[in-house]
């Protein structure tokens, strides 16, 4: 069952630059995922009304009051040190707006495991130039680029990836959040030591190679997804549906942007290439040499609207079309019928 809905346009989560030498790209990131998945919302079922979750006491089952509810880390079995919001608020990365590349490595360098979440890199403020110079010198040099970023007051290790047009910016997990291979009982690497004999491993490789194709990420759908979809239109058919009254939450505020300047890409160029690299200081030196131009990327920032964080995608399983009996003709109750099958169809998407 295909359900086709129109995509929002893309809103910008964050802005500011990617730095490497003397070299300040302004750009913005935008989500590169969206969750079309079934989201299952909690209902009393004598009521139909929405269930939440309470801050409960464990001890005594009780619901706590939010002011009373204080932030503890267990640093040996049931001892606890207590920190404040200040305390953690004063820990915080400072936000620097700034995509900072570290190194390259090669194209292949990062395994998969370390991939976390990806997003979208597009230039702002006349960057365009400045982006396809990078995008082109990686695209030829199979590099990648090592960066870390500060997003919404948390600081990522990130990989700067071209693919096709564009940048990508995935967010890496750290290598202490990775477990060894030493924790698994693994076969041995060596072929021979596995028990592995040279003809299965051609008979593996030549079913390999029957099943290869390119990869066409359409070929592949939710099968339990398009499952409970066509369950909620025969439900929404037979007029098995319920009136629920739902509260929207009110979208978070983004972090305010900051604009970033450019200026001659070939001084930058040879500058950085003498100095051999970038470092935080030289990237400082570079950008109070374009004031004027951070000053007009900064108007150009106010005058948007600010940019609020994307809030998930969600697909209502349940439908939210009222249940209401009627004593009308059977041609007011099939367009009825009909009506709350599209709206069951558009919010499950």
């Amino acid at each position: 069952m295909a359900i086709s809905k129109k995509a929002p346009a893309p809103r910008v989560l964050w802005k500011g630059a990617i730095s490497f030498g003397l070299v300040h790209i302004p750009v913005a990131l935008y989500s590169a995922t969206t969750d079309h998945g079934i989201d299952f919302d909690w209902l009393d079922k004598r009521t139909m009304d929405p269930v939440g979750y309470k801050r409960i006491n464990k001890k005594t089952g009780k619901e706590i009051a939010r002011e009373n509810i204080v932030k503890g880390i267990e640093y040996e079995d049931g001892e606890y040190v207590v920190l404040s919001d200040k305390e953690i608020a004063d820990a915080y990365p400072k936000t620097t707006q700034t995509i900072e590349i570290e190194s390259f490595v090669p194209a292949n360098g990062i395994p998969f495991v370390y991939l976390e979440r990806p997003y979208y890199v597009a230039p702002i403020n006349r960057g365009a130039k400045v982006y396809a110079l990078l995008r082109e010198t990686l695209q030829r040099s199979q590099r990648i680029g090592v960066a870390r970023v500060v997003i919404q007051t948390k600081q990522h290790l990130a990989a700067l990836v071209p693919v096709g047009p564009g940048l990508v910016l995935n967010l890496l997990r750290w290598g202490a959040d990775i477990r060894p291979w030493t924790e698994l009982p693994l076969p041995s690497e060596d072929a021979k030591k596995a028990g592995l004999r040279e003809q299965e491993i051609k008979m593996a490789e030549q079913l390999v190679e029957d099943m290869s194709a390119d990869w066409d990420p359409d070929d592949y759908k939710d099968e339990f997804k398009d499952e409970i979809l066509r369950l909620v239109d025969r439900k929404v058919a037979a007029g098995q549906t319920e009136t629920v009254t739902q509260i929207e939450p009110e979208e978070g505020q983004a972090l305010e942007s900051r604009g970033a300047k450019i200026i001659d890409l070939t001084e930058l160029l040879q500058r950085s290439l003498r100095k051999g690299g970038g470092g935080g200081g030289k990237a400082a030196t570079a950008r109070k040499a374009g004031d004027e131009d951070e000053k007009d990327a900064q108007e150009d920032a106010q005058k948007e609207a600010p940019a609020s964080a994307k809030p998930k995608a969600k697909s209502r399983a349940h439908g939210k079309s009222t249940a209401k009996s009627s004593s009308g003709s059977g041609s007011a109750a099939r367009k009825r019928t009909a009506a709350k099958t599209a709206t069951a169809r558009r919010r499950a998407a």
